[in-house]
Order: structure tokens, then sequence, then C-alpha cells
């Protein structure tokens, strides 16, 4: 559900669609422009979006693409569906041009590498297919200037042959006429022969027009010269007329014919007409992203807000004509908090970034790309609900009040967890204090129904809704207090102030009635603002630490898990070493009595000959001499891999006895295992514990805890003693507000490189960064492949490409981390 009716015109959305009618090439493309609509389904978005995109990128590498002729005969198709219709020459060279555009935009995608990068359009350009048999008969019956051609038929020929033969003969006979007219001074030197009714006369001054016989057919407006016919051409242009009237009887007749042959073809046409409109209208909007920046962000199936560096189209358009920098807007709303409550001076930016959210969203779901950066998240939402501006009426006796509160109605009546709202001024119109109850009240349900949302206000009862509704934020439109001039810039968490003195003194407003006006105000309502942004600030640091807290505990889980499964693996290995001795072992005693077996043999053959055996029993001797060499070398190298296993497994896990099963309760004091830090239980559910460590409270396995003596130190020790989980939050806070998502190693050799990036690398992986980019330069590509040497033997690395040709290409690794 859109609404109201009239959201593109609040939204400013009307203006976005009639540029992309304008950038249109053809009507049947504006026609597509006009008719589109939102989409609620991931599926058609992400569809409309990636066509866009890849037209977008087609531009941008400036293809080639056919632009000529998108011309749609759909409506003259339907004037010749009954038998005996004919199309007309001029139609049939129009048909012609436009199967020219059809089969050329369906040759361009054919080429095998183009496919590949352009998959979508490709499979669009499969629906503008003509069977090669229609253009190729159209080119048999008109010639290169679209007109019938002479051998169109045998007829058609002998009358054209015929008119041409009379035509040269009346040519000659006027040239005469006029030459003979000049000897006897009835005509000027320089008069020429002219055209009148399809005939040709001759300028004869108004004086002389006895003198030459013939018919005249005008005369000028001053009257002063007629245009006459000479008799002696006058019956053959009667032959030429009735010539020229058979003529046409044969044309209609070959038009008649071909159009019976195009008929059984219409339908098959006019889709591959509504497919090159479609074609027209994605170029209009591929034109239009590039006219304003826009890209493709990331959309997902579920709602949610995060943008990042976003600009209103209308505004960014404008402002570029002007060669001024619109101010970005960026904010962040998720399933935790979801309703985002602007404040801020008037003129500061509340409205438009207001109309920038609604507006981004709605062209998203219409499919068109948008301003905003490429890491940008955009939701998909069932309903987008506004209430912006003035809708008092007159003819439906409406006060812009009760206009208001119809608007909210519809909200309450239709909002759930799939809806974004966006209202204006919540709660203006009529009396503060009833219109903030009603609007708070308002705000209330709609949170209680899991809308997402976002409205702007100067009412300070909604700017303190935060700190009692979870669900809700603050934001601000910040203001320079020294210029006394907004900033434009949006801050969420805390709330706006109006700056009503400041900006009153700003324009020269009389200091006699701020001083007066303060007074009547009070200075508690004054300081009101500060307090009321110092418990955001408050609330702000208490989220941050919340989140320090909890990224310090997965840390923690994670590094056990690390544990475990390297303790598994040693085990194994040990396992694995043991069964290799045995086999070899085995496989020695086997060679042994093999060779055995073999001498025994060769005693008996040898009848027991003494030398023979002699020098068999020595030969056997050195050879079981060997064998146990071999074996006690071999032993010994499996005894040493097996202390190095052991020590390295010893290095790994220093406790390697487990400790008997303890059974814990709440209010125990316990301690990590292999950690310093005790805390106190204060509550076990499904064998998991919560651990209160001074003022922190850590969720870890009932598993990884050991009893321990109740501390005796004072409460300022005990902070002491955990302070190296408060280490691990201070060095990953650092890590992360540090880390870049790029790493620039041009110019470097090899070592120092590969030292750089290999720490670069790991706080990456620790800080489950998901994608990293890697800026080592083109050159000879050696730095380039020893990076992906390096990359290739990290297992946390999923995948690695080249980045994007107009970003930097094979200059530049973007890596892909698993987290």
């Amino acid at each position: 559900m859109i609404y109201p009716d009239n959201f593109e015109e609040k939204t400013g959305f009307d203006k976005i669609r009639q540029i992309i009618i304008d950038l249109c090439i053809s009507d049947t493309g504006a026609l597509v422009a006009k008719k589109m609509r939102p989409f609620f389904t991931y599926e058609k978005i992400i569809h409309q979006l990636n066509i866009t995109e890849e037209y977008r990128t087609l531009l941008l590498l400036s293809e080639k693409i056919p632009t000529q002729n998108y011309l749609d005969l759909t409506d003259t198709f339907k004037e010749v569906l009954l038998p005996g219709t004919f199309l007309e020459t001029e139609e049939l060279g129009i048909v012609r041009a436009s199967l020219e555009t059809l089969t050329a935009l369906f040759h361009f995608f054919e080429p095998e590498e183009r496919a590949e990068q352009y998959p979508l359009l490709t499979e669009l350009s499969k629906h503008l297919y003509v069977s090669p048999e229609i253009p190729q008969e159209l080119n048999k019956l008109l010639d290169e200037k679209g007109q019938i051609r002479s051998d169109a038929s045998e007829t058609l020929y002998e009358v054209r042959q015929e008119i041409t033969k009379k035509q040269r003969s009346i040519d000659h006979r006027i040239h005469k006429i006029a030459h003979e007219a000049r000897q006897q001074g009835i005509l000027k030197e320089d008069t020429e022969i002219t055209i009148r009714n399809g005939r040709p006369v001759i300028p004869v001054p108004a004086a002389h027009k006895r003198r030459l016989k013939g018919w005249i057919h005008d005369e000028s407006a001053t009257g002063q010269t007629v245009y006459i016919e000479p008799t002696e051409i006058f019956e053959v242009n009667n032959e030429i007329r009735e010539l020229a009237l058979l003529e046409r009887r044969e044309i209609v007749k070959i038009l008649t014919a071909f159009t019976d042959y195009l008929r059984p073809f219409i339908p098959e046409l006019n889709k591959a007409y509504c497919h090159l409109g479609e074609f027209d209208f994605i170029g209009a909007k591929a034109k239009l992203a590039l006219q304003t920046a826009s890209i493709r962000p990331i959309v997902r199936r579920r709602p949610v807000i995060n943008i990042r560096h976003a600009r209103h189209p209308l505004l960014y358009l404008s402002f570029k004509k002007q060669q001024r920098k619109v101010v970005p807007l960026t904010l962040s709303l998720s399933h935790k908090e979801r309703i985002l409550v602007i404040s801020g001076p008037n003129a500061g930016g509340k409205s438009i970034c207001l109309k920038t959210i609604g507006l981004l969203q709605y062209m998203l779901q219409c499919g068109l790309l948008i301003p905003t950066n490429e890491n940008s998240e955009f939701g998909i939402f069932r309903h987008i609900l506004i209430d912006i501006g003035d809708e008092q009426s007159l003819e439906n006796d409406l006060s812009t009040y009760t206009s208001h509160l119809q608007n909210m109605k519809t909200f309450l009546r239709n909002a759930d967890r799939h809806t974004l709202f966006l209202i204006d001024e919540f709660g203006t119109g009529t009396e503060p204090n009833l219109g903030g109850a009603i609007a708070e009240a308002t705000l209330e349900k709609l949170n209680e129904q899991k809308a997402w949302g976002v409205v702007t206000t100067h009412y300070a009862n909604l700017k303190l809704m935060s700190g009692k509704h979870p669900g809700i934020i603050n934001g601000a439109m910040l203001f320079d207090t020294h210029k006394l001039q907004p900033l434009f810039l949006l801050e969420t968490g805390k709330p706006g102030s109006s700056f009503a003195f400041e900006i009153a003194r700003k324009i020269g407003f009389p200091n006699e009635i701020l001083k007066r006006a303060e007074t009547k105000t009070g200075k508690k309502q004054l300081d009101f603002d500060q307090q009321l942004q110092q418990l955001e600030i408050e609330k702000k640091h208490l989220t941050k630490r919340q989140t320090e807290v909890s990224l310090a505990d997965d840390l923690l889980k994670e590094l056990i898990e690390k544990y475990k499964k390297r303790v598994l693996e040693l085990e194994q290995k040990h396992h694995q070493i043991i069964a290799q001795a045995h086999e070899q072992a085995e496989e020695l005693i086997e060679k042994a009595n093999t060779r055995i077996e073999h001498t025994i043999k060769e005693i008996k053959e040898a009848q027991a000959e003494k030398e023979k055996t002699k020098r068999l029993r020595k030969q056997l001797k050195e050879s079981a001499s060997q064998r146990i060499k071999q074996n006690h070398e071999a032993l010994h190298k499996l005894k040493k891999r097996l202390e190095e296993v052991e020590e390295t497994k010893a290095k790994k896990a220093p406790e390697q006895k487990r400790p008997k099963p303890v059974t814990f309760h709440v209010g125990d004091y316990v301690k990590l295992r292999a950690q310093k830090s005790i805390g106190i239980i204060t509550q076990i559910r499904n064998q998991k514990a919560t651990v209160e460590v001074n003022t922190l409270s850590i969720h870890v396995d009932l598993k990884s805890l050991e009893p321990a003596t109740p501390p005796t130190t004072t409460p300022k020790q005990v902070r002491l003693t955990t302070s190296s989980s408060g280490n691990i939050v201070h060095d990953l806070s650092s890590k992360a507000a540090n880390f870049r998502i790029s790493i620039d190693v041009r110019g470097q050799r090899a070592e120092e490189a590969l030292a750089n990036l290999t720490k670069y690398v790991d706080d990456a992986i620790l800080l489950n960064i998901p994608e990293i980019k890697i800026l080592h330069g083109k050159g000879n590509g050696i730095l380039r492949d020893v990076i992906r040497d390096y990359l290739r033997s990290i297992p946390e690395v999923q995948r690695y490409r080249n980045e994007a040709l107009e970003l930097g290409g094979d200059g530049i690794t973007v890596v892909s981390l698993r987290y």
C-alpha cells in the first residue's frame, strides 16, 4: 500500500518520472515509464535493479548500442488487421527502419563475451528476434529512398517506362516552345519553366497571354504573370495523368499483397515492439543513474534501513547546475531501533531528510538505482505511508489538523512490521500540549505494531520517548552555534534543539523582546535541551559499553572453540603417528621374514654346502643387523615426533587433565579456565551461566567455569583483577575504530609488504570483517603474485578477485573472508 494517492507529488517522485520519460527515445518507452509502479517482492526488485545496472555499465564503457528508430507500429498495425486493408509506402518505410533496429539490437548481444557481461539484457534481446524473411521481402519491395521499386511487378515497370518516355517528350517540346517565345519577345530571357497543379507551365507576362496558345492554370499574386500550359503538350499531359492513375492502382495492388503477407507476423512484431519499449525504458533509467551518480545498494528481503552517504536526487541535479555539493545523509535503523525522531532548527534539513528517505525507498522498489553508497542496505516494505505538508480542504471541510488526524487513523489501521511511515512536524496544527499528547500516544501504538518510521518534531515529549520506549531513537539536525547557521547534518542518538533564541538574535530581533521571552520561559525550560542531550550521551556511552562487553564475550567464545579444535587436531595427529609406526614396524618384520625364507630356500637348494651356507649366514646376519638398525632409527624418529606433538600439545593446553564435573549454583564464585578474573554466578539456564565480574555480565558455558575462592580484596582491588578483560575490550575497540577496509602496499618490497599485510589480515579476521581490499598496483605483477600466494595459504580467505575495471582492475585485490 502506498499512501496517500498524491504520494509521488509529496515526495518529488513525479519529477523523477518525468525525467525518465524525457530520457526515453520512443513513445513506447515513455508509456512504460508512465506506467511504472513499485514492486513488493524481492525477486522483481532485484531483477529491475540488476538489468538497469547492466545498462548503466554498458553506457559507462561507451558500448555503441543501437539507439536509432525505436519505433512502435502497434497502432498502425491495428488499422490493417482486416483483409483488403493495406500499409502505405511511407508506413512500410517506417516498418523497415524499425525492423533494422530490432535486428541490430538482437545481434548486438550475440557475441559470447557480451552475453556473459550483460546476461539480463541478452535475455531480453532474445524477445526482439524477427524472422529475417520480413526485412528481405521489404528490401525487394522498397528502394533505398523508401519508394516502391519499379521491378516490384511487370505492369508497374511498363507503366513507369511509358511515363518516363512521355515526360521526356513533354520536356523537349515545352523547352522548344519557351525558346521560340523568347525569340519573339513574349518571354524574358531568365524565364524558367515551372509546375502548377502537377503540370508543366510557362510563366508569361499578362500583357502577352494571348500570344501563347494554351490553358491558363494560375496567375501571380500581382496578376502581372500567368502560368500557361501550351496546347501542344496538353494531350500528352493528360495521357501521363492517366498513366499515373494506372501506376497508383498497381502500387495499391502490390501494397495489399505485401500487407496480406505481413499480417500473420503482426502479433510477433507487436511483442517485439513492446520489448523494444522496455529496452528504451531501461536505458532511460540507466541514463538517470549516470546523471545522479546512482548505484545499486544492498537489498534485503526483510525491512532494514542502513543508509550511507545518500543524496536527494532532485537536490543533487539542482546543485550540480550551480556547481554546489549536497550534504550526504547517513542513518541506520534496525529491528531494535526502528523509529527515528528528528528534531532541530527550522530550515535545518529535517523535512528534506524525511523526503530523501521516502523518495529513495520508493525509487528502489520501482527498480531505480539510487544516489547512495554501495554499502547502503535497504529492505522491502509492503506499506509506505507519509504525512507531509498541508492537506486542508475547503471542499471536504478539513482543517490542517483534521487532515493530519485522518492520516494517522490510516497509519494505525495499516501499520505492521512491514510498514514504513514518514511524518513531518508530528502533532502540529493544534494546541501544543494536546497535539503533543495525541502524537505521543500515536507513536507509542505504531511502535507496538513494530512499524518502521521517521518523524520530525519540535515537541519535547516526543524527544523524551527515546528513553522510555525501546525501538525509538532520537536524531538531531546539527547547528553551528558560532556562525548560527544549520549544517544540514543528521546525528542519531541525541535530540536536537530548535535554537529559537539564537536564530532570533542572528536576524536582529529586538533584544528587549528576547530578554522578556527568556524571563517568561524560565531557566528550567531553557536548560531542558542541554539536560536531554546529556542523558542521550550517557545512554549512548552505556550502549557502547554493552557492545564492547558483547564483543569481548564473542571473542572469548571464539578462542575457546579454536583451542578445542586445536586439541582435537593434536590428538588425531597423535593417533595417526602411532598407527603409522605400527604399519612401518609390521612392514619391516614382513620384509625380514621374507628375507629369512628366501635364505633358507637357498641353503636347501645348495644342499647345505658349507661355504655357501657360511656366506648366506653372514649375509643374513648383516641383513638382520641392518634391519634392526633401521628399526631403531625409525623408532627414534617416531619417538621424537611424538615428543614434539606432546610438547606442542602441552604448550597449547598446559592443563590437560580435565577437572571433575562440578555442580554450580547461583551465588557461587567461579573463574574462567586459564583466566584470573573471579566473578559470581547470577543465573543458570540450559547449561549456560551468567557471571558478573565487577560491573560486567558475561554469558558462558558451565564447562568453561571452575570453582573459585571468594575474593578478599577491596572493590578497588577486584576491579584491578578484572582489568585483563577491559584491556581486551579496549584493544578490540581500538582496532575496530582504526581499522580501514583497504591497505596500500604499493612501492613496498615483497618482504615489507607481506609483513604489513599479515598484521592487517589478522586484524581483519579478528574483527570479523567480511571484505578487504589490497592496493598493490599493476607493474609487472610480481607483488600481486606474492600477495595472492600468501592469501592462498590462509584458511580464513574464502576467495579473492580483481577490483572492477573502472575502480582499479587488477591493480587491486578484493578479498572475501570467512566469518
